[in-house]
């Protein structure tokens, strides 16, 4: 039997992911998870070469363990959809975050909710796997009708569980975007 509920969980764990990537005027150390800046010809990130700090409310400061990094710092969030240029003072990479614009968090907030759909798709392809798998078990005789119908009943809801906290999340993500 699959283990539906673990792979529903990870469909959640992945959009909060993507969540910590969207940026909300404040600084946030995630939106670097997924930049990789060229290490001695191996691809790694940002936190694998270097410390990277809040200083204020809208700056990330990243400071290179070695100085000659700072160029390839640069040089991977310029080629990043992150939508910031960066600056250094020689000795750090310094990212400074602007005001979001109202017609901006809309967007954020269109892109957040279908996101959110995407993973709600997901935890649904889940569910039909999971009831398809528990059919198949019926008709290889390992299930009674009892047992399955039993089995479908708990899946939905485990479906319903993730899909309130898809919804809750969306919804929380939404809010922060929005107020900030």
């Amino acid at each position: 039997m699959i283990d539906y509920n673990e792979k529903m969980q990870k469909a959640i764990d992945n959009l909060k992911n993507d969540f910590s990537t969207i940026r909300a005027g404040r600084a946030n150390p995630h939106i670097l998870d997924k930049i990789k800046v060229d290490y001695y010809g191996t691809p790694t990130g940002i936190q694998g070469v270097a410390n990277v700090s809040v200083p204020e409310a809208r700056t990330l400061m990243i400071a290179p363990w070695e100085p000659k990094m700072i160029k390839e710092i640069e040089k991977a969030i310029l080629a990043s959809d992150l939508g910031i240029t960066p600056n250094n003072d020689g000795k750090n990479v310094i990212l400074r975050f602007p005001e979001l614009t109202e017609e901006r968090r809309k967007e954020l907030a269109k892109d957040i909710k279908k996101k959110g759909e995407e993973a709600k798709v997901a935890v649904r392809n889940i569910r039909r796997d999971a009831n398809e798998a528990v059919k198949k078990q019926n008709k290889a005789g390992e299930l009674s009708e009892d047992e399955q119908a039993k089995e479908e009943k708990n899946i939905q809801k485990a479906t319903d569980k993730y899909i309130t906290e898809i919804d809750s999340v969306v919804e929380s993500k939404t809010k922060e975007i929005m107020t900030v």
